[in-house]
């Protein structure tokens, strides 16, 4: 298994993120990547695996998800269940526990990466609920009396969309890393990832809309890089031109402007300000 993360023909790294993910891997430490929802910090874990060879386990966060799940279950009803219906396999309580990700993570033949994706979905105590597991690579399982260790320490990567804050103690375990949205240098990079030989003008054109999109005073939801992959999808399968996309002034919504603009507050707002700038113009 290589030993760098290097970023991959699919991922556009910056420098400063490869860094961060070889600093995490050196130091044994879990990567916490935070950034505005739609900036690759799920695709990161994805292409840190590809890179280094490595299985990839991923556990996606609800609201719902309890710290233990990430260990192990125990199915108890079950249990009383066969109990009651005389089955053989009642005898040995191993039956009735579900391994979790974090078991599958330190139990695995060789290192993994392991995704804990959006970690702030979670209750506030999930977070602290993990560090001696995290810290320690171990935990015990009252049911059986083992202790499951990890055999190979795994690569271990948490997203937070910084939804909430996240616990002192927790974050001092972590090497944090903060995704800044791409400029436009750095967009026209993961574009042609993604919609390979695609026309310069066309490009600058999208691109140049959609910074100045982004730019508004008031947005309730800025458009994401995910989302302006999908606007030149359309672009591109309409066969539309830089010409195409001109506006008159600033008083049109962009072409195709439910791929970029996710809700009517955002619509209307674009279109007060559109409505501002022709009488200004007058």
């Amino acid at each position: 298994m290589n030993a760098r993360f290097e970023g991959t023909a699919d991922y556009v790294a910056t420098e400063d993120l490869t860094v961060a993910v070889n600093a995490a891997i050196t130091l044994q430490r879990p990567l916490l990547v935070k950034g505005e929802p739609g900036t690759g910090k799920t695709e990161l874990a994805r292409q840190v695996a590809q890179s280094l060879g490595a299985p990839m386990i991923e556990w996606n966060i609800k609201s719902t998800t309890k710290a233990q799940q990430g260990l192990y279950e125990y199915d108890a009803v079950s249990r009383l269940r066969d109990s009651q219906l005389g089955e053989e396999r009642v005898h040995d309580v191993k039956n009735y526990i579900r391994q979790g990700k974090l078991w599958q993570a330190f139990t695995a033949p060789e290192r993994v990466v392991l995704l804990i994706d959006e970690v702030d979905k979670a209750d506030i105590e999930f977070p602290n609920d993990l560090l001696q597991e995290l810290d320690r690579m171990e935990f015990h399982v009252y049911e059986t009396g083992e202790t499951i260790r990890a055999e190979n320490r795994p690569i271990v990567i948490i997203t937070s969309n910084n939804e909430k804050e996240l616990p002192d103690a927790f974050l001092r375990r972590c090497f944090f890393h903060y995704i800044r949205f791409p400029d436009m240098e750095t967009m026209k990079k993961i574009v042609e990832v993604h919609h390979p030989g695609i026309k310069g003008d066309l490009l600058t054109a999208a691109l140049t809309q959609f910074f100045e999109l982004r730019e508004m005073q008031g947005l309730k939801k800025k458009p994401s890089t995910s989302e302006v992959l999908d606007w030149l999808k359309l672009l591109l399968a309409e066969d539309l031109t830089a010409e195409d996309l001109k506006r008159d002034g600033a008083s049109a919504l962009p072409k195709l402007h439910g791929a970029l603009l996710k809700n009517e507050q955002d619509v209307h707002l674009f279109e007060r300000l559109a409505f501002m700038a022709r009488g200004q113009r007058r």
